[in-house]
């Protein structure tokens, strides 16, 4: 019987969730990397199985409670049951609010905070059986309030309070939730907002580190330490926490 732990990692084939994936494996885990379309994964996989780890793709959507069913079932039949979940799918359909579609709202809230608690109640039962469970969800800065993103805001902040009860329902059971706050991190996300904004990424990323304590971006390592450190045998202790990750103090 293997010991290895099985972490699922969601919307991982780029960016954070790449980054949080390959750390994972790093640290030891066997990583279900999970995006909407798998061959989108494969890269992600390559490149922890490149470097020794275990790994396979799985192709869902977070917003459908059938499609996240299925695909923890095929991890549990693949990899084994997981204990480890970084809720890290997200889009963004920036707007104003007076020009913001009712769709913009529910895309957003349908992955970020819709897909975290499909994921979540998926999972808990097997960190429950286990009698150990690490839940990362990622939260922003912008849960802070950020103008042009009223939906991503709202998800954002939301996130937070479902990090919290989480703690407190399942910490009896051995499991653990926290959430991490990213500011600034250079991701296809961030040069998207960059594109259209009509700036170049370079001079984007530039003029946002000018406003940070530390003087630079954040990379999706930066984040991925994070989570690696919430999802130790060592952070039992740790639970319902937000930890804005943004190169300075917030909240």
């Amino acid at each position: 019987m293997s010991t290895q732990k099985v972490a699922i990692v969601t919307g991982a084939a780029r960016g954070i969730g790449a980054g949080v994936a390959k750390r994972l494996a790093s640290d030891g885990m066997a990583v279900a990397v999970l995006d909407l379309n798998e061959d989108s994964c494969a890269g992600t996989v390559k490149a922890i199985t490149d470097a020794g780890g275990k790994a396979i793709a799985i192709g869902a959507d977070v917003s459908s409670e059938e499609s996240v069913s299925a695909a923890v079932a095929k991890v549990v039949d693949e990899l084994g049951a997981p204990t480890v979940l970084v809720n890290n799918a997200g889009i963004i359909r920036d707007n104003m609010l007076f020009k913001m579609t009712v769709d913009d709202w529910d895309a957003v809230m349908g992955v970020h905070l819709r897909g975290a608690f499909n994921m979540s109640k998926a999972c808990q039962k097997h960190m429950v059986d286990a009698g150990w469970g690490r839940i990362v969800n990622l939260s922003s800065t912008s849960a802070l309030g950020n103008r042009g993103q009223a939906n991503y805001s709202a998800a954002k902040a939301g996130m937070q309070g479902f990090t919290k009860t989480l703690a407190i329902e399942l910490g009896k059971f051995g499991v653990t939730a926290n959430a991490i706050a990213p500011g600034f991190i250079a991701t296809e996300m961030t040069a998207a907002t960059a594109e259209r904004m009509k700036v170049s990424f370079d001079d984007f990323k530039a003029a946002a580190a000018k406003e940070i304590p530390v003087n630079r971006v954040g990379e999706p390592e930066d984040i991925a330490h994070l989570a690696s450190f919430f999802a130790s045998e060592g952070a039992g202790f740790i639970s319902g926490q937000v930890v804005y990750a943004a190169g300075g103090p917030k909240d």
